[in-house]
């Protein structure tokens, strides 16, 4: 939940410049699979996706401001983009602009932030051409 809250944070300090969104996918310590000691939640492995959109409430509580999606049972947007289990985006015109690494050792919300202010600095700034290769 600490890495909501700092989602949260950073979602808010960039609304001028980015839509944020959540994906809520496959639940990555299930209570009845493998069991993380500092889970904040007790959730069992969705068995449809009504578990799942019961579970992924448990975040919409945790981020109220933020857009909530929710992937199919079949993982979709996990494969697509390889979140196993957490990972951070930035998608320009449907191109991926920044990929942040898998989580949770490659989950980096200050790499993210830095990616943000470097962006932003590069809109505000006159006569400056952003160019996308």
């Amino acid at each position: 939940m600490a890495r909501l809250r700092s989602f949260q944070r950073l979602a808010a300090h960039f609304v001028d410049i980015a839509d944020f969104l959540l994906v809520y996918i496959e639940e990555a310590h299930p209570s009845d699979g493998w069991v993380s000691s500092d889970a904040a939640y007790n959730i069992p492995k969705h068995q449809c996706l009504q578990d799942r959109l019961r579970a992924a409430q448990l975040m919409r509580e945790g981020a109220p401001d933020c857009p909530l999606a929710v992937d199919t049972m079949d993982n979709a947007s996990s494969a697509a983009y390889g979140a196993y289990f957490e990972r951070l985006y930035v998608i320009q015109e449907e191109k991926v602009m920044y990929q942040g690494g898998r989580g949770p050792e490659g989950y980096k919300i200050s790499e993210l932030r830095s990616w943000l202010d470097q962006y932003k600095t590069r809109l505000q700034s006159p006569g400056t051409v952003v160019i996308q290769v």
